[in-house]
């Protein structure tokens, strides 16, 4: 199927390419609607509304899959403020502000059944990275696996660097 640009379901996000066949149905459509409001950060609840008690995360960074809410909880928002790229705050405010020059953006959105595939790109550390965050729902839209693949090597590295600061300064706080 040739590659076409899909409407974000809010008026104020960005146009993201959209490839694969469109399926109108599915848990994936829906939940992606409110990933795109939490990753703004105007979905009440948060994570918590979106996550599968029971979810399981597998990060480019850590060896074994992270299992349970609070733990996948704890790594997303390291991420959210880990991976905003150059003159944000958070990634909620790269995405807020129409990013821009290395700031945090979904750049294409490849939607199937329970899957998503959402490609992205940031700067860490005036480093380029370019990534994937691979979702993959229920039958209740509930996250049960959230996946990430970053590239290339140095991005990887600066990532790894990144979210262990700031991992370790959300330790400290606790």
């Amino acid at each position: 199927t040739d590659g076409h640009l899909c409407p974000q379901p809010d008026a104020g996000m960005a146009r993201v390419p959209h490839y694969g066949r469109r399926m109108a149905d599915g848990p994936i459509h829906e939940l992606m609607q409110r990933w795109h409001r939490h990753v703004r950060g105007d979905l009440p609840g948060g994570l918590d509304e979106l996550l599968h008690d029971d979810v399981v995360f597998l990060s480019p960074v850590v060896f074994t899959p992270q299992q349970g809410k609070a733990i996948t909880t704890m790594y997303l928002n390291a991420a959210g403020q880990a991976l905003p790229g150059e003159g944000a705050d958070s990634v909620a405010d790269a995405v807020a502000n129409g990013s821009s020059g290395g700031g945090f953006r979904y750049t294409k959105e490849v939607l199937d059944g329970h899957t998503a595939v959402l490609e992205f790109e940031t700067t860490v550390e005036g480093k380029y990275v370019n990534g994937v965050d691979i979702i993959t729902c229920d039958d209740d839209g509930k996250i049960v696996e959230f996946k990430v693949m970053v590239r290339p090597l140095q991005a990887v590295n600066a990532v790894w660097a990144q979210m262990g600061a700031v991992l370790e300064s959300m330790a400290d706080k606790a």
